[in-house]
């Protein structure tokens, strides 16, 4: 099953076994979709988490062979130019990328500095990444030579989506909340802006670069359908890739 991510009513895309998850849902307006303020769960934790909520909620309450993860605003689909939902792959599609992959993620974004430098530009603090890299050291060290050797390259696969069997999406949402989960008790919240406060969700999204190095995953990485931003963004979105890629 692909779960999508959403915080508000949208048009759910008729494919089967897309099935819509609404995240942040405790205390919340019911859409009709699936919640993830069910069974266990961290919704409450929404506003820090962001889709992780989703994602926590998916590997705690669903027992699908496949698992996937996608937002109402993106999918897994044919251009990084397009807003057409006819572009998005179907569910039969996806699994016939897994014959050759182990797990199907976003193409691969270019930075203009490195890793480290890209976070702590985004979202994070000196204090906050020392932190998250002692708690990786400590609770998994043999990941640590991953992490270093992630957080020194200019290129990261984001936006938290992913498709693979099972065992691989519920090996790394453990490994993925044990970290997160201690970094939590020592983070003041009340320092950071409104934006980095939703700190956990980035830092996911560079995680899962790392448990990837460490796991020696193969990787399908194919195009993101993006059905609101205007294709004059995705282009310069593209170019400045393209620049970062080659030049920097």
């Amino acid at each position: 099953m692909i779960y999508i991510a959403a915080h508000k009513e949208f048009d759910v895309p008729r494919l089967e076994n897309y099935v819509p998850l609404q995240v942040g849902a405790e205390g919340k307006e019911r859409l009709g979709y699936l919640q993830d303020n069910t069974g266990d769960n961290i919704s409450i934790k929404n506003q820090n988490f962001c889709e992780l909520t989703g994602l926590y909620w998916i590997w705690k309450n669903t027992t699908d062979e496949y698992k996937g993860l996608v937002h109402y605003r993106r999918y897994f689909g044919k251009s990084n130019l397009s807003s057409k939902m006819t572009n998005v792959y179907t569910y039969d599609e996806m699994l016939g990328f897994l014959k050759g992959a182990d797990i199907v993620l976003p193409y691969i974004e270019y930075f203009k500095q490195n890793a480290k430098e890209e976070l702590l530009v985004e979202c994070c603090t000196p204090e906050i990444f020392d932190e998250l890299r002692r708690i990786v050291a400590n609770m998994h060290p043999e990941y640590i030579t991953a992490f270093d050797q992630y957080f020194a390259q200019n290129k990261s696969v984001l936006f938290n989506m992913m498709f693979c069997r099972a065992e691989i999406f519920d090996a790394y949402c453990e490994w993925l909340f044990s970290v997160l989960f201690e970094l939590e008790k020592t983070v003041d919240l009340s320092k950071l802006n409104s934006y980095q406060k939703r700190l956990y969700g980035f830092l996911s999204e560079r995680l899962l670069n790392v448990w990837l190095i460490k796991n020696n995953k193969k990787i399908r990485h194919v195009a993101i359908v993006n059905v609101e931003m205007p294709t004059k963004e995705k282009i310069v979105l593209l170019l400045r890739r393209m620049k970062h890629r080659y030049f920097s």
